[in-house]
């Protein structure tokens, strides 16, 4: 599959990448590769290979949660750029 230039454009604009003319080259190519070769993983034969739900297979890596007190707000705070008594001063982002 042959991406464009105008594809690539597209995408950056949606990731918020800014890419200048010859980004945009090297990228529609590599992601022309890249899909080229999912391309080919449709003719591969999977007759006869069982399903799996996960390819590796892992145990439970998550530990169990346990009660703690918390360490208050003086400790919590207490490297914050900003404060305003218990809670941390952060710049807006919404306009």
């Amino acid at each position: 599959m042959k991406i464009s230039r105008d594809e690539v454009r597209k995408i950056a604009h949606l990731a918020r990448l800014e890419i200048d003319d010859s980004q945009t080259d090297k990228m529609a190519e590599q992601l022309s590769d890249i899909l080229g070769y999912i391309d080919k993983l449709k003719d591969v034969d999977v007759e006869g290979v069982e399903l799996s739900s996960d390819a590796a297979f892992m145990n439970n890596v998550l530990r169990e949660d346990e009660v703690k007190p918390s360490p208050g707000p003086d400790v919590t705070l207490a490297n914050a750029p900003e404060r305003d008594d218990d809670y941390f001063i952060v710049p807006r982002v919404v306009k």
